[in-house]
């Protein structure tokens, strides 16, 4: 069992995950930004990100990576772009056997990896795992009956993880797929920016249905290519995620989409987010693990078109509609 515990990274999610888990073990929250580690050690709340949403006082405020680093759990929640900076940073102060959990859903954008495989680079001898499933963060804290999903490879370490993170009001469950968990977990973010913007242009339930499930084949024709198994594209990593992101007004990436079907830029959009939509990073590299795998992702790819302007949501959506007719599967 462990008895401290490091989130890294003070986005809604990991100050979410800090909060929860100091009902538990002792916890120590990391954020680069000294303003805010100052704001959340007086006020106790996270006015950037979860203002009303109150720390308990075993959570501790730090932006020295080495305090964190002795801790017996390192919780990753940087975002994508951010992930392995941080991690090689971090990477000396590390007890080289404590385990490293991912919140992360994204992808790599140059080198197209996954965080886990981020994490096995930097520090191959940390078993690693990753959480994922429909986990806005607003429902969680809200006490709302949530369910989640911890992938890895190390059973020992899921069920420890799933015992850590099991609340009266959080079901966690176990899967040893760490590729489809998070192939869906990243994928789902561009979808989710698909349905927003159907929402934007004022489409019906009938075009983000269409979206979703057409959207949940993309995601897994190439996770099964890259070794992720069929049935967690049908469980809380993949279907249960995508749905929740997808119909959310809480999503981020719904949100951008929903911009974007409004006939704003997204640079205008980014101008404005307080928060990351993982979505519009993740895409680039998704297309290119679609690339290397011999693999089409249409949704994706009018998505990407939209993103860097060079197509409008209405002719991206004309150019779905006219795909060649073929057998569904």
């Amino acid at each position: 069992m462990y008895f401290t515990v490091s989130v890294v990274g003070a986005g809604a999610w990991g100050t979410a995950v800090a909060g929860i888990l100091a009902k538990k073990v002792s916890v120590k929250l990391w954020s680069k930004r000294p303003q805010l580690c100052e704001q959340i050690t007086l006020q106790r709340h996270n006015s950037s990100y979860l203002p009303n949403f109150y720390l308990p006082q075993n959570v501790e405020i730090t932006t020295d990576l080495c305090r964190i680093g002795q801790s017996d759990l390192i919780i990753m929640a940087v975002p994508s772009h951010g992930f392995r900076k941080v991690l090689q940073d971090l990477s000396p102060f590390i007890n080289s056997s404590a385990p490293i959990l991912s919140l992360t859903k994204g992808l790599e954008q140059q080198e197209l990896k996954r965080m886990s495989e981020i994490v096995n680079e930097i520090i191959p001898s940390s078993p690693v795992a990753v959480l994922t499933g429909p986990n806005l963060v607003e429902e969680v804290i809200a006490g709302y009956p949530s369910a989640s999903v911890i992938a890895s490879t190390d059973t020992n370490l899921s069920q420890q993880l799933q015992e850590l993170f099991t609340f009266p009001t959080w079901r966690i469950y176990t899967n040893g797929d760490v590729i489809g968990a998070e192939i869906a977990g990243a994928l789902k973010n561009i979808i989710a920016i698909a349905a927003g913007i159907v929402d934007g242009m004022g489409y019906g339930d009938n075009t983000k249905a269409a979206v979703i499930t057409r959207g949940i084949a993309e995601i897994t024709r190439l996770g099964v290519l890259m070794g992720g198994d069929p049935l967690t594209f049908m469980g809380l990593a993949g279907l249960g995620d995508l749905v929740a992101t997808c119909s959310s007004p809480k999503s981020r990436n719904h949100y951008v989409g929903e911009q974007l079907g409004k006939g704003r830029s997204c640079q205008e959009i980014i101008s404005q987010l307080t928060k990351v939509a993982e979505g519009i990073k993740t895409t680039p590299p998704a297309l290119g693990l679609a690339s290397k795998y011999g693999v089409e992702l249409p949704i994706a790819e009018k998505v990407n078109s939209v993103l860097i302007g060079i197509q409008s949501p209405l002719d991206a959506i004309s150019d779905l509609m006219q795909r060649q007719n073929r057998d569904e599967s």
